[in-house]
């Protein structure tokens, strides 16, 4: 499945801001949006958030945009992010 993301870099806390549509997300990242650290901390939270390994947490589009597209293991629940 593919979850869209929409990233907030800098920000205070590394949270979940709130839902656009049922595959669209808007979060806050703490870390800086510079050498790759916004991405790392995105796919920690995701997976951390989700209970699964990082490595099932794979950004397909958006590495350097503030839009990311997330491939998650089919079937995947989002209630941990608060969908």
């Amino acid at each position: 499945m593919i979850l869209t993301v929409h990233v907030k870099p800098n920000s205070k806390e590394t949270k979940v801001t709130g839902w656009l549509d049922s595959g669209t997300v808007v979060m806050s990242i703490k870390a800086p949006a510079t050498e790759g650290k916004a991405n790392a901390e995105l796919v920690e939270f995701v997976a951390k958030s989700l209970k699964m390994a990082k490595m099932f947490v794979v950004i397909k589009r958006g590495q350097a945009s503030k839009v990311k597209h997330l491939e998650l293991p089919d079937g995947t629940s989002l209630k941990a992010l608060g969908q």
